[in-house]
């Protein structure tokens, strides 16, 4: 009986065969991981350089920063915490089901990641249409109105100013967090067909896992943007 040999002889038997510019499976598996981590460490920089930003002005204007995030809304922020965690969890329960080639339970767990995320963006809404009516949305040329009963300190803009500023930088960051979802999200279906489909299954823990890693990266931003300007006014 003949034998292969090379790479190709050791496949077990039914494993998808690597792209032609691998040598075999596994080098492509960490291609396709490395690729992804260049990728987030570049979208680190994006956020960095924008919480950066915060911080400093943060501690420039402590008083009127402070006093503006308490018109944030704590406890909406709070249940939207509780989804995007939760939404972590069932990503990684689905990679898990897909691992176990467990098709039906890993397109259950993908369908709950998929809710989660859009609910997210539901209560967001809700949120930035709170702020709109309040005229607490100072962007596309939106009118600002700012009361408050803090002094403008000694050579200071006046304190609406400076809270525009906090508003601007919250829009950004919130707005950012939100086309990232987005795009999570039309992965994250785009995995969801591809599951129900079933084909190549060893191909797709490796699809799973690097959509993994970019949902856990949307988590993570949102616990910074939680954490900066939520928080602060609590």
């Amino acid at each position: 009986m003949p034998t292969s040999s090379g790479p190709a002889g050791t496949r077990p038997e039914g494993e998808t065969p690597p792209e032609t510019q691998f040598d075999d499976m596994d080098q492509q598996r960490h291609a396709g991981l490395l690729g992804m981590w260049v990728f987030l460490l570049t979208e680190l920089l994006l956020f960095g350089g924008l919480f950066a930003a915060f911080a400093v002005l943060r501690l420039q204007y402590a008083n009127v920063f402070a006093e503006a995030a308490q018109h944030l809304d704590l406890k909406l922020a709070a249940i939207n915490t509780a989804l995007l965690l939760s939404s972590g969890l069932t990503m990684m329960l689905a990679e898990l089901a897909a691992g176990a080639r467990l098709r039906k339970v890993a397109v259950y767990w993908l369908l709950a990641t998929i809710l989660f995320g859009l609910a997210f963006l539901a209560i967001k809404g809700f949120e930035w249409y709170s702020e709109f009516r309040h005229q607490l949305m100072p962007v596309l040329g939106l009118p600002f109105r700012y009361s408050s009963e803090l002094p403008a300190a000694p050579g200071e803009q006046p304190v609406a100013a400076i809270a525009e500023l906090f508003f601007n930088l919250y829009f950004i960051a919130t707005g950012l967090h939100a086309v990232h979802m987005l795009v999570g999200i039309a992965i994250l279906a785009v995995m969801l067909a591809l599951v129900r489909r079933w084909r190549r299954p060893d191909r797709l823990d490796r699809q799973l896992h690097i959509a993994g890693l970019y949902w856990a990266f949307i988590d993570v931003v949102w616990i910074f943007i939680f954490t900066l300007f939520y928080l602060l006014g609590d």
